[in-house]
């Protein structure tokens, strides 16, 4: 419409938004590029540090007053150092009064450097170097002042029972630290670590970390490292150890070959344990009671000098430690001479079935029964009258096969060996 003022475009109101966006960005983004300061600085108790502070760029800027603010972890924020180019420094009532000052004499306010000397582990927290300029305003810069405490590692295994139960097998422990330790285990064993932290002295950080598990006799002397990492280290610091489980012993008998027959010498059972601690004491016992007289035990050796009807028993053998008792047993039987004879152990649970030698192979126990059930004279007996059995019915079926063939040549030469009853028809022509 005539003599109306136009609206501007899409594009022009763009524009002007962006326009007013970079002014308002820019004073705040020149005024962080300005001060400038270390990010953070690292310290140990007692040594002496230097929070450096510079505003860089003071064209059209005039700096009125710097004033150093800390703020420790857990409190409130208080003045420690404030410089006016008019007035000497002033140091308000703070923690660091005393130990804090500033490096150039006299101060110059554009580079504001604070010194804290003898530091402690209470100065660790975030200090801000803060100026106020004229036209800009207020512009800061923060450090944070990281305390540093090398920790006292150590690590131990704990001697434990063996059981169901999950307990703690191992412990490592990282005592007043700055700042925490990380704590990790390295072990094949099958279970899992705990890791608590609390308080320790003069601000610094403990940290303990447990390993648990339901200890077996398997896992007695497994590897087990605890590696502890800290700020302080170059590298991680390693524990190794081994794990410590008592139990009661594990019993097993060797040397019973099956083949213990009447007359046989000097035959030998051994009874092998593992324990922990090593067990104490053996004892060799008889299920029929007293030993037979040919016996001899020499500490886990049990011999039998000559064998007889009188060992055919179960020794047992009982092993002990201050943990517990062990034990396994197992079963002799004699038989009258040499042969094969099936294996009974009761001590593994485990029964066997017996067997004799014969030239028609061996004759089982039948229905894999248990070997003192069965009665090997009666199986050598049985297996006797089965031999003269078969030989007889070989007898006579060489003489059946005999006496077939004298018939056979009879019939074809017409030999009165064998006439044909009287009555038969003639007999045919031979083919």
């Amino acid at each position: 419409m005539a003599g109306q003022t136009p609206l501007p475009s899409r594009q022009d109101c763009v524009k002007v938004l962006l326009l007013l966006l970079a002014s308002t960005l820019s004073p705040h983004g020149a005024s962080g590029q300005r001060v400038k300061v270390e990010p953070e600085v690292l310290s140990y108790p007692g040594q002496t540090v230097n929070l450096r502070c510079a505003f860089t760029d003071t064209t059209g800027i005039q700096l009125t007053m710097v004033t150093w603010i800390y703020e420790p972890k857990e409190g409130e924020r208080m003045n420690i150092a404030v410089l006016h180019p008019s007035f000497e420094p002033n140091f308000p009532d703070s923690p660091l009064k005393g130990r804090v000052s500033f490096m150039q004499n006299p101060p110059n306010v554009d580079g504001p450097t604070i010194q804290i000397s003898d530091v402690r582990m209470t100065d660790e927290g975030k200090y801000t170097c803060e100026f106020a300029s004229y036209p800009s305003g207020n512009e800061q810069g923060i450090t944070q002042l990281v305390m540093l405490t090398k920790p006292q590692n150590s690590a131990s295994p704990l001697t434990v029972e063996a059981g169901q139960r999950s307990t703690v097998v191992a412990r490592c422990e990282s005592l007043n630290g700055r700042p925490a330790a990380q704590i990790r285990w390295v072990t094949t064993a099958n279970g899992n670590g705990s890791t608590s932290s609390k308080p320790g002295q003069d601000n610094t950080v403990s940290v303990t970390s447990e390993y648990r598990l339901a200890p077996t006799a398997a896992d007695n002397g497994k590897d087990i490292s605890c590696v502890v990492s800290h700020r302080t280290q170059t590298t991680p610091e390693s524990f190794q150890m081994k794990l410590k489980v008592l139990y009661a012993p594990q019993v097993t008998i060797v040397g019973y070959d099956n083949n213990w027959y009447v007359g046989r010498t000097n035959v030998l059972l051994t009874c092998q344990a593992s324990g922990n601690p090593v067990p104490t004491t053996v004892l060799w016992k008889s299920m029929t009671g007293e030993m037979p007289d040919t016996v001899h035990i020499k500490d886990n050796q049990l011999k039998v000098l000559k064998v007889d009807e009188a060992v055919n028993t179960t020794f047992v053998c009982e092993v002990k430690n201050r943990v517990g008792t062990g034990r396994d047993q197992v079963t002799a039987y004699v038989r009258e001479s040499i042969g094969a004879v099936g294996e009974g152990r009761a001590g593994d649970g485990r029964s066997g079935t017996g067997a004799v030698a014969s030239p028609l192979g061996p004759l089982a126990c039948p229905g894999a029964c248990n070997v003192p059930l069965c009665d090997h004279g009666l199986l050598i007996a049985a297996q006797r009258e089965s031999i003269a059995a078969i030989a007889a019915m070989s007898q006579q079926l060489t003489k059946m096969a005999a006496m077939m063939h004298n018939m056979s040549h009879a019939f074809r030469t017409g030999s009165p060996t064998c006439q044909p009853a009287p009555g038969s028809p003639p007999e045919g022509p031979h083919e």
